[in-house]
């Protein structure tokens, strides 16, 4: 949950703010080095690892070197995190969107999305950097990255920008291992990029990670931080609603967190040139016939639906293709093109959004790309739910069909008598 709002005079900064051009390397690389690993993923078939589909570690050593700030490691076993900037960027990539992740045979692939990236070059310096620093501090979400903590960026680094000293050197392992909780590397190496503080890298260990000596704090950090978390702070949402105004309708409250465009009215001002807000794709119905592939374990199920059914009736289609009974709860998952956990519920759970109001072409997922479908949370069964094809549409076609059985479904309630 956010803190008490914190008195901040933004016209202190006014001659700071207004002096400030924003250019590819100033202030700080942010735009060239995202431009970077734009550029390296068009020119590199890049292949997509893990649960979490972080870049695969072989592209690593090759994407640090042309970094502006490239990191030095004595590590035998490197993993993504282990390059702050990288792993910084690599947050960056996924919440702006521009890329997305196909099949390809057994692998997947990084793709840039053509559309989105025009989209992107057509930005000005000034709008590409704003756009960035939200993806950053409002709008990305650490569970892209695999981790686990649900905090709010904007309060990590608005915490560390509070409780450290305008330098900060590090002169212990327990000094640097506090960096990696607070503000945490990733965010710290963004916060270099972003020309908020400076860092002085400390020199490699064997079998240690990046090593930093010391941190300084820059004005325009001064200014930007406490300028996002008062904006994030003020903006009427509900987990907020103690520090808007008490008088406010549950109803007045916006149905979206706080995203892109948030800084835009406090920065205009001295920004100008801040005038086209970044917007996340958009998730359009996609008519047609959808082919999937339902798979527990080496045993299929092919089955079509028109894209007006509901998963609520995908769910009962692929239940009833495994002979399975229909009383239990469950849940459908995938991951959008921000690299987010999408969940959509059976209608009788807590949480919305529910089966009963999605349609199955309401989900953004690519051919080649599955959703899991978990069913019973005691028993805890879990289907493999791939697109294969995505088809026109047919008037005759009005429900789900079952196309094709392979191999014998398991017992829903096997028998456990000689346990």
């Amino acid at each position: 949950m956010p803190g008490k709002k914190q008195p901040f005079a933004l016209e202190t900064y006014t001659d700071l703010l207004r002096s400030q051009t924003i250019t590819e390397e100033s202030p700080g690389f942010i735009l060239k080095d995202f431009r970077t690993l734009l550029n390296f993923l068009q020119e590199e078939q890049v292949l997509a690892g893990g649960k979490n589909q972080l870049l695969q570690l072989k592209f690593l050593p090759a994407l640090n070197d042309r970094l502006s700030h490239s990191t030095d490691l004595r590590l035998k076993r490197p993993v993504h995190k282990s390059y702050p900037y990288i792993h910084g960027l690599y947050l960056l990539l996924r919440v702006m969107a521009i890329v997305q992740i196909m099949p390809r045979g057994r692998n997947q692939v990084f793709e840039l999305d053509e559309a989105r990236l025009q989209a992107w070059n057509q930005l000005n310096p000034t709008e590409q950097y704003f756009a960035l620093l939200e993806a950053w501090l409002i709008v990305a979400n650490e569970a892209v990255l695999g981790e686990a903590r649900s905090r709010e960026i904007i309060n990590q680094v608005a915490l560390y920008w509070q409780l450290t000293e305008p330098t900060q050197k590090i002169t212990n392992d327990l000094l640097q291992d506090g960096l990696e909780r607070l503000p945490g590397l990733p965010h710290l190496a963004l916060a270099e990029l972003f020309g908020l503080l400076s860092i002085q890298p400390g020199k490699p260990k064997e079998g240690k990670g990046w090593q930093v000596k010391q941190v300084k704090k820059l004005p325009l950090g001064d200014a930007l931080i406490p300028l996002t978390m008062n904006a994030f702070l003020n903006y009427p949402y509900p987990w907020n609603a103690e520090f808007n105004d008490p008088a406010m309708d549950e109803q007045d409250f916006p149905d979206e967190p706080p995203g892109f465009g948030l800084l835009k009215s406090a920065l205009q001002p001295f920004f100008p040139e801040l005038q086209t807000v970044w917007t996340p794709p958009s998730q359009v119905f996609q008519e047609g016939i959808y082919t999937f592939k339902v798979s527990l374990g080496s045993v299929w199920r092919r089955i079509a639906s028109p894209a007006e059914c509901s998963l609520e009736d995908l769910a009962y289609a692929i239940l009833n293709s495994y002979g399975f009974d229909d009383d239990h709860l469950y849940e459908f998952s995938y991951k959008d093109q921000r690299g987010l956990l999408c969940q959509i519920c059976h209608p009788a759970c807590e949480e919305p959004p529910f089966t009963d109001e999605v349609r199955v072409g309401d989900v953004v997922l690519p051919p080649g790309q599955a959703m899991q479908f978990r069913y019973d949370f005691g028993d805890n069964w879990k289907f493999k739910v791939e697109l294969e094809s995505l088809a026109p549409s047919d008037p005759k076609m009005k429900q789900c069909k079952l196309l094709e059985r392979h191999g014998k479904a398991p017992e829903q309630y096997p028998s456990y008598d000689g346990w």
